[in-house]
């Protein structure tokens, strides 16, 4: 009886800690949110043109990727989802709020949305 106790206690233990370890990867696999205003990565913060949501469009358009600047901080954003890319399309020069994993000056996107 006690030798069967200690196995449940020891696998309660394994799982317990297991689930410490495996919670927090999942929840940082999902990312960060970032709100800012949705440019390109070739004008960043200062458009060429007036209009800067003509102007990240054009840009785009001739192979530039979306950015999302925060701040005084210029975001590349990193996606191939065409919802994302539509979406990044219709807040170019607004706000958007953009969810993903950031590492150094890039953002790879697992979804946007308008800013509220």
């Amino acid at each position: 009886m006690k030798a069967g106790m200690k196995t449940l206690g020891l696998a309660l233990l394994t799982a317990v800690l297991s689930a410490g370890f495996i919670l927090p990867s999942a929840f940082a696999a999902r990312g960060k949110t970032f709100t800012g205003k949705v440019s390109d990565a070739m004008c960043g913060a200062k458009h060429e043109m007036p209009d800067e949501a003509a102007c990240t469009r054009a840009c785009v358009a001739k192979g530039a990727k979306y950015a999302l600047v925060v701040g005084d901080k210029v975001y590349t954003l990193e996606t191939s989802d065409k919802t994302a890319l539509a979406t990044l399309y219709k807040q170019a020069g607004a706000n958007a709020t953009v969810t993903g994993t950031a590492s150094g000056d890039t953002i790879t996107v697992t979804s946007v949305r308008a800013a509220k």
